[in-house]
């Protein structure tokens, strides 16, 4: 796990204003607590000030005097975000009205934020739905210009060392898209390649999977995995990445040589792109329960500002790692711009 360190000593060496929407749940509150003291990242917390200030005396923080705490309903830009939420969704019939309602959501004024340059990301999810926390990323943050779609990545620790960088490995898409067609897969694989660099710093080798190596078999989803790695080599020619392949040909430096020789993905890869949902998903749960990995994410790819979701069962460690993980994101992104 020397990687969270790296990751947190990246943060620390370059604060970003990470803008955390759910001020007054008690995790959050604790992790924000040991960030600021940590010097982790700027820390924004969204809520009434009375109650968490309250919160904070009863759980005896001491460090969060130091985090810059906003009223969503009272503050002093108010309607400088009023005016942009009207004018990024006038077409979609935004008004004023509505507006003025929108802009007192956390989960709306964190977005906001964003957009308007006061704020590098977002962490939210420990007491709202993913649905909640994306729809409004999506409506003001949007995606990325070289990315169609947004997925969501897991870095999984393993204990096989001879794998990816020291047993660290990026797993994609495991919580987002059911079933991306070719252009979409393709946008997962480079936006997965992007997270490894940025994230886990990695160079990555990206492998496009699928139950077929190099044509062994024929079928459709064997087709759209390889049409996805055309295109993705054809959108980033400088990026390491094959397919179709099978997940011993990506991982097993023998069998990448037996089955796709010449290949410089094969038997190296660090990067593995699933062809849907439900398989990447199953395989990140067997890889964390029956190899007994710590997986941790999902760490949402593809918005033009990092925004990240929770698990509603998140540990006040998982918050504070995601805040360093949000931080790394931002700076990766301010580097390409």
């Amino acid at each position: 796990m020397n990687l969270i360190n790296e990751i947190i000593g990246r943060a620390k060496a370059d604060k970003q204003r990470i803008v955390l929407p759910e001020g007054t749940e008690p995790r959050t509150l604790q992790a924000a607590d040991q960030l600021v003291h940590d010097g982790v990242a700027e820390i924004i917390l969204l809520g009434n000030p009375q109650e968490i200030d309250a919160l904070a005396n009863k759980l005896e923080l001491k460090n969060i005097g130091n985090a810059c705490v906003i009223d969503p309903k009272n503050h002093d830009k108010k309607q400088t975000y009023i005016d942009l939420l009207v004018e990024l969704r006038k077409s979609k019939g935004m008004t004023p009205e509505k507006a003025a309602v929108l802009v007192e959501d956390p989960l709306y004024l964190a977005c906001l934020m964003i957009k308007n340059g006061d704020a590098d990301g977002e962490i939210a999810g420990a007491q709202n739905t993913t649905g909640d926390v994306l729809r409004p990323a999506l409506q003001i943050i949007k995606t990325s210009p070289d990315v169609s779609v947004v997925s969501g990545a897991f870095i999984m620790f393993t204990k096989t060392s001879q794998y990816g960088k020291e047993g660290v490995l990026l797993f994609a898409d495991c919580a987002v898209m059911p079933n991306p067609n070719a252009q979409e897969l393709a946008s997962i694989a480079i936006a997965s390649a992007q997270t490894a660099r940025g994230i886990v710093g990695m160079e990555p080798r990206v492998a496009m999977l699928s139950f077929s190596t190099k044509g062994s078999a024929q079928h459709e989803m064997v087709d759209k995995v390889a049409e996805a790695t055309r295109i993705a080599k054809e959108l980033a020619p400088d990026l390491l990445i094959d397919g179709e392949l099978q997940a011993d040909a990506a991982l097993v430096p023998s069998v990448g040589a037996s089955k796709a020789p010449g290949s410089a993905v094969a038997g190296q890869a660090n990067v593995l792109v699933f062809p849907t949902l439900e398989a990447g998903n199953i395989g990140y749960k067997l890889v964390q329960r029956l190899g007994n990995a710590e997986a941790i994410g999902p760490i949402l790819q593809g918005m033009a500002a990092p925004v990240n979701d929770l698990s509603r069962g998140c540990s006040v460690n998982d918050i504070y790692n995601m805040v360093a993980m949000t931080a790394n994101q931002a700076i990766a992104l301010k580097s390409t711009r």
